[in-house]
């Protein structure tokens, strides 16, 4: 499942029954547009499992703050409501897979 997130509903996600996957991205970043497609291939393989949200830097200003996110795309893997690994930078599907199955 793919989500749009923000201040209104992260902790509901990040404390939800499933895992859940929250990609910081903005519209303008050309390494978020390359790994936002494998995201997606991986939310729709891992549906029912993974819950993954999309959150744009522009429009939710106060979560990327928050977070200390400085750098663009920026992954946070959460398990149990914990932060349970964090990825910085574009990846390769193999390696974005491996970390969801991590989460399982």
């Amino acid at each position: 499942m793919e989500v749009t997130v923000t201040k209104e509903n992260f902790e509901s996600l990040k404390n939800g029954d499933k895992p859940f996957v929250i990609d910081f991205w903005a519209t303008w970043c050309g390494p978020c547009r390359m790994v936002g497609p494998i995201l997606s291939k991986l939310a729709a393989k891992y549906e029912g499992q993974v819950v993954l949200g999309k959150c744009d830097v522009e429009d939710n200003e106060d979560l990327a703050i928050e977070f200390g996110i400085r750098n663009i795309p920026t992954i946070l893997f959460y398990k149990n409501g914990q932060l349970f690994d964090k990825i910085v930078g574009a990846q390769s599907e193999a390696k974005l897979d491996e970390m969801f199955q991590k989460l399982l």
